[in-house]
């Protein structure tokens, strides 16, 4: 499809993500575009090569049904083929929906039935039944590496998301995907080179390749985080910009201190941490580590309606704080009957982004939690100081914050209850100083029912869910943990263990 007029309008507001990379290879094509560290190798892309690995694959893409406005999930680790996949998608007009190659089949076909995709990239053909799929690794070799013509996507990605129903939803971005420097988040725009340690099908890891791979940095990404080697990668790659999530922070921090200060790590200019609240103690050792003017905070979720932004010079002055509203969003804080409470007071936070309610996303498989006038709530707790500065609280939903990773425990419990001998249970987040949180399971398994094992739960949940969302720690009991009408108070039931913890 030719770029039509609504496209032009389009890019008039900037480059099509697409052509961004063709211009960056013609500028400078010899220049490394990606470094993909691994356990066992390091492989680097030139930028020339990834504009023409996309190409091909764009062609291979658009020979099989992807087209201008479809979705294409794709289910691959983070590496080369990941870029060339979005970026072939991108020249496409078609939208990239990423998820987590270690999804369970069950999982990953709930997502695809809700995204629906003309192309399912990283898993073998056949795995769904009427829909096109491409293996990793797929190979290009005869397809044209000559540049198509433009298009634009009219939305950026579809990442996918938990629901307070155990069911994933997709978020749709509103905007399309074309890039204009000018106008480039100062979050995601580097220097030189950018090392993104978290997974890709994350919104904030996936922003910050993207925006330093188009403002002209060479990024580095890691297949899987390790502490030590983060730093060792900043030293050699010299490295100026970093997005990290506080588990990575204080698995960083933990390393032997010979280790930490052997690695040259004064080449990062600006280190930017969120995904999951920082503990205060956690966020100043960092600053008295790299300095104030290298440390930064952001809270938003990747619905993108409103967000907030400390520097480490301001939260030095207000410790604690994720900073006041950024982007031109406004926030405000609600009690349970909808009235704005003053500074001072924690409640539900409800934010309005600069275009006006929906104007930065939509759901596809839930709906949005919107007051009368169009602010809206994803959960969050928190309150605001005299000075206008937020300060979050616990989630108001039952979500679990663990490692940067939003878990929602309804998936986690329907698969526990199709495990026969249990009569009911419930998931909670334990307090942990790694993690954040960490995943507990308490599972009821009746009075009359003394044959299944945690060994036994542990085998079924591995088989139904990716790794990360088996609980840590899975205690049994045989008191009922729903009352007659089907209700839990997980508030409760937390509680009394972390009372325990203490103890």
């Amino acid at each position: 499809m030719a770029v039509d007029k609504q496209d032009r309008n389009l890019s008039q507001a900037g480059t099509p993500y697409g052509s961004v990379m063709t211009a960056l290879a013609a500028e400078a094509p010899d220049q490394v575009a990606l470094v993909c560290d691994g356990p066992d190798t390091s492989v680097q892309v030139s930028r020339s090569a990834l504009e023409a690995w996309s190409n091909r694959l764009a062609r291979a893409y658009a020979e099989r049904g992807l087209s201008s406005g479809d979705f294409a999930t794709i289910a691959l680790p983070n590496g080369a083929e990941f870029f060339a996949a979005c970026l072939a998608i991108w020249k496409l007009g078609a939208v990239p929906n990423p998820i987590s190659h270690r999804l369970r089949y069950a999982e990953r076909a709930t997502i695809v039935e809700r995204a629906n995709p003309s192309l399912v990239i990283g898993v073998e053909q056949g795995t769904y039944t009427g829909r096109c799929c491409l293996p990793a690794g797929f190979s290009v070799a005869g397809y044209s590496a000559e540049v198509l013509p433009e298009q634009i996507s009219i939305h950026e990605r579809a990442m996918a998301s938990g629901g307070s129903t155990g069911l994933p939803k997709l978020i749709v971005a509103s905007n399309p995907a074309v890039y204009a420097p000018q106008r480039a988040s100062p979050l995601f725009k580097g220097r030189s080179a950018v090392l993104v340690p978290g997974p890709l099908y994350h919104g904030a890891p996936f922003s910050a390749a993207f925006g330093g791979l188009f403002c002209g940095c060479t990024v580095v990404v890691m297949r899987r985080f390790d502490a030590l080697r983060s730093l060792q990668l900043i030293e050699h790659h010299h490295v100026d910009r970093m997005t990290v999530v506080p588990t990575m922070m204080l698995r960083i921090w933990r390393l032997p201190a010979q280790q930490r200060e052997s690695v040259d790590v004064s080449s990062l200019e600006f280190v930017l941490t969120g995904s999951a609240p920082c503990p205060a103690w956690l966020m100043r050792t960092w600053i008295d580590w790299l300095g104030p003017e290298v440390m930064h905070e952001a809270f938003g979720p990747s619905e993108r309606m409103g967000g907030t932004f400390i520097s480490g010079t301001e939260w030095l002055k207000h410790p604690g704080s994720v900073g006041k509203p950024a982007a031109g969003a406004q926030l405000k804080i609600l009690d349970d009957d909808g009235r704005e409470l003053p500074p001072g007071e924690m409640g539900e936070i409800y934010m309005l982004p600069a275009g006006g309610p929906g104007s930065t996303y939509h759901y596809v498989g839930a709906t949005s939690r919107l007051t009368e006038d169009g602010w809206e709530s994803v959960g969050d707790m928190g309150y605001f100081d005299n000075d206008g500065y937020l300060y979050l609280g616990d989630r108001r939903s039952d979500m679990v914050l663990c490692g940067g990773r939003n878990i929602y425990p309804a998936e986690i419990e329907a698969a526990i209850d199709s495990l026969p001998g249990v009569r009911s249970c419930a998931v909670i987040g334990l307090p942990d100083e790694d993690l954040g949180q960490r995943l507990h399971a308490i599972v009821d398994i009746g009075a009359q029912s003394n044959e299944l094992e945690e060994s036994h739960i542990r085998d079924h949940l591995a088989e139904q869910l990716v790794h990360y969302k088996v609980p840590a720690s899975i205690e049994i009991v045989t008191t009922l943990l729903r009352d007659d009408a089907g209700k839990m108070r997980r508030s409760a039931l937390r509680a009394v263990r972390v009372e325990q913890l203490k103890q």
